[in-house]
């Protein structure tokens, strides 16, 4: 399933965000400047400098994301996303780069948690809205816990990578073959 180019990389990016911080070890993943200046390089986001009151913010923003997909309840979700979104004083604006028109939710120079924070809140709030809040999934892998955003076309999703999956599958599968009644040496099946 394909959202609007720019939902997708929004969305990608808010999980990612989530996931800088170990969901089982609560390993940290930005723990400087450097870090976050990278994550926004591999996000296509750029700050021309970042404080330490800009990491703390990030952290914040990445904490309420977090709650987002931990939520049972849609309608906290959709508290959670709209309070994110009132916050951060998202007011979409028509943006050209090279002739590239795109929206932005806040403006290019506001603080980069504030920007996380629109842009993610925004792109999970088009997702909830046009595609259902099931979309927001949780990683069922064991010692795993990442978030991601299934864009399967039948909601199928329940892992965050292929990694985690092919972790499982493998475990599975041995699992079955332990159970499996052993035949005698030499005897016929």
């Amino acid at each position: 399933m394909d959202f609007a180019s720019y939902t997708d990389w929004s969305v990608k990016t808010a999980a990612d965000l989530v996931n800088t911080l170990g969901s089982v070890t609560g390993r940290e993943y930005l723990p400087g400047p450097e870090d976050l200046r990278r994550f926004l390089r591999e996000h296509q986001m750029t700050a021309t400098t970042i404080t330490e009151r800009d990491m703390d913010e990030v952290r914040e923003v990445r904490e309420r994301l977090r709650a987002v997909w931990h939520t049972k309840s849609d309608r906290q979700r959709a508290r959670l996303l709209n309070r994110l979104l009132a916050e951060a004083g998202t007011m979409p604006q028509l943006t050209d780069h090279g002739g590239d028109w795109h929206l932005h939710y806040v403006p290019m120079e506001a603080p980069v948690g504030q920007r996380l924070a629109a842009m993610a809140a925004m792109g999970l709030a088009v997702v909830v809205s046009d595609y259902g809040h099931e979309r927001l999934g949780i990683c069922v892998a064991e010692n795993c816990r990442d978030v991601y955003v299934d864009t399967s076309r039948n909601r199928s999703r329940r892992y965050c990578d292929e990694s985690c999956a092919s972790r499982m599958n493998v475990a599975a599968y041995r699992a079955r073959q332990k159970q499996r009644p052993k035949t005698p040496s030499g005897a016929s099946s």
